[in-house]
């Protein structure tokens, strides 16, 4: 004889046993009656009581011995061997059963796609990526298109070997997550400057790309740390010369990013080698007021003895240079003297010679503009700074972004304000 019994009484409330960001159970469908036969109903019901009390292993046995005759008693069944799974963790065990109450046909409709989803879920942490991809594409096929599903889908393709893929969809979920005025996880980002660092590094992506990513992670978590790993990271980039290298540290500089002796020993070294020996002097000064380099260690000290040297005969002809300058047919004249303000901390004056550069022409705009900009902005003009700096390109379009994100920020503490707010009017 069957009974008359209310649909999912006994097995769905499994499935929300589930891993980060598997939301929770969808609302069942309005309940309907359906048969089942007495034996099983009241089996079933003995190994939920079971299971209740605590004892899984007891609990286990009983669900063995169901012998399910019907699709909705397979489903039932299935939903008992998920809790079991859940509580034992053990993850093959939830795959098998979940895939079994989905074998059923008897999953609620409105719950079938996010079951799909945690499918796919339980198929990716297991490493069987071709289901996993075909689970979560049904998922949103049945209409569980949300943020979530992005995710995982983003990941399981960046798993199986479609990294560029991922990383597409990966912006998708971002710009959707922002939309929605949700916080981006700051481990959103590391995945995808992981990924994109990774690929450019392997000659299968771009280092624009992760430029990008570590500028959007910079907008959002600005922390000192943020800022060297980010410029650390793109340093490395082989189309970032000693120029754009210098540029860089003094970007790490700015923003209190300077760590250790590495930083500091390689930001002067650099200078010097460019021949801006008052400013590898000014770093070293810094990292051993800091703390971060030895005043004992042979090699900085013995730069640092050279450096004084020079930097007191660069300053001493700047006047005559000024000069000639001025009165050059070409504006290399004037940017070799505005990268010399520049790098003694007098932004104004290298402004104005960097304005005098490329009004003479003979030099590249786009270099010169972003050294402008960045003048500019030390200076404390932010809107000619930016003004500027949006004109910069070539090599220094990357490097001109980490600036811009720099700038922003100094117009935020000015204003107390988002760089995207007006301000206030009275």
């Amino acid at each position: 004889m069957r009974a008359l019994i209310r649909r999912g009484g006994l097995a769905i409330a499994a499935v929300a046993v589930a891993a980060p960001m598997v939301p929770a159970i969808a609302a069942r469908d309005k309940p309907t009656t359906i048969a089942m036969a007495d034996s099983f109903r009241i089996a079933a019901a003995q190994a939920r009581a079971t299971l209740d009390s605590g004892d899984v292993n007891g609990g286990a046995a009983q669900v063995s011995a169901l012998q399910p005759s019907t699709p909705l008693e397979e489903y039932v069944a299935a939903g008992l061997r998920m809790e079991i799974a859940a509580k034992r963790n053990d993850p093959q065990a939830k795959r098998k059963a979940l895939g079994d109450m989905l074998e059923s046909k008897e999953a609620p409709a409105t719950q079938t796609p996010y079951l799909r989803y945690l499918a796919a879920y339980y198929s990716y942490n297991l490493g069987v990526y071709d289901d996993a991809l075909a689970q979560v594409n049904y998922a949103r096929q049945l209409g569980y298109n949300n943020t979530e599903s992005t995710v995982l889908l983003a990941d399981i393709l960046i798993k199986s070997g479609k990294p560029a893929e991922g990383l597409a969809l990966a912006d998708q979920v971002m710009e959707q997550q922002k939309a929605s005025g949700k916080p981006i996880p700051a481990t959103w980002y590391d995945r995808a400057i992981g990924i994109s660092y990774g690929l450019a590094t392997k000659q299968r992506g771009s280092w624009d790309d992760v430029a990008k990513w570590c500028e959007r992670k910079l907008v959002a978590y600005p922390s000192e740390g943020n800022w060297r790993t980010c410029l650390t990271n793109y340093l490395m980039a082989p189309s970032v010369d000693p120029q754009l290298q210098l540029d860089l540290y003094r970007l790490q500089a700015a923003t209190g990013a300077m760590a250790s002796e590495r930083d500091y020993r390689s930001y002067s070294t650099l200078a010097s080698a460019a021949g801006y020996d008052a400013e590898a002097k000014a770093v070293i000064d810094a990292g051993r007021s800091a703390g971060k380099l030895d005043a004992t260690e042979v090699d900085t000290t013995k730069l640092l003895k050279t450096v004084k040297v020079k930097a007191a005969k660069t300053i001493a002809a700047l006047p005559a240079q000024v000069k000639k300058a001025q009165a050059a047919s070409t504006g290399m004249p004037a940017l070799e003297v505005g990268d010399t303000y520049f790098s003694l901390g007098q932004y104004p004056q290298a402004v104005e010679q960097y304005r005098l550069a490329l009004s003479k022409g003979g030099v590249d705009p786009t270099r010169v503009n972003g050294r402008l900009g960045v003048a500019l902005a030390r200076a404390g003009d932010l809107p000619a700074g930016k003004a500027a700096l949006a004109q910069a390109g070539g090599g220094w379009t990357n490097v001109g972004g980490f600036w811009n994100v720099w700038m922003d920020q100094q117009a935020q503490a000015k204003t107390g304000l988002s760089p995207a707010m007006p301000a206030p009017t009275s």
